[in-house]
């Protein structure tokens, strides 16, 4: 709980226990994030298509293979976006102080995503705003997935609140 003393005797939330992990003012224009890959099954298609998007050609295979305009399954794409978010934050090698996401915008799918696709990509900071009276940045990246041949399947613009480490 913030206020609250550590086992050192320090209050929460204080410099000395804060100082590690990223902070918004160490993420600078440019930087780039290199994501993991992540292999799309028909199965997982299937499971998140059935809770969150049920339309016949995120759910049902043969359907979708007889009847869809796309000549097959397709991976929503709310569960593109959820998988590039995934990877986002797996690929993080130190904590991040997130306060919280704040939008995204601008979200394209250019390609269906597939059964037996593999997807990566990067997440490039495209903007920092520092406010160091409030002691946050908002922290804008551009985001990209892109399949096993090198096809784009999802653009966005993504933005977050982080904490500043002076703040």
């Amino acid at each position: 709980m913030r206020g609250a003393t550590t086992p050192k005797g320090e209050r929460e939330g204080s410099t000395a226990e804060v100082s590690a992990g990223v902070f918004a003012e160490d993420l600078a224009v440019g930087t780039v994030l290199q994501l993991g890959t992540y292999p799309m099954t028909q199965d997982a298609i299937v499971e998140f298509a059935e809770q969150w998007d049920p339309q016949f050609f995120h759910a049902d295979p043969e359907r979708a293979a007889a009847e869809g305009a796309l000549g097959g399954l397709l991976a929503s794409g709310l569960h593109t976006i959820a998988i590039y978010h995934r990877l986002t934050i797996l690929a993080r090698t130190e904590p991040w102080h997130v306060i919280a996401g704040t939008g995204l915008d601008d979200v394209r799918l250019p390609a269906p995503v597939r059964p037996g696709d593999v997807l990566t990509g990067t997440t490039t900071v495209t903007r920092q705003e520092l406010d160091p009276q409030r002691g946050r940045g908002l922290i804008t990246f551009a985001g990209c997935l892109v399949n096993q041949a090198d096809r784009t399947v999802l653009t966005l613009v993504m933005s977050a609140f982080l904490t500043m480490r002076s703040g």
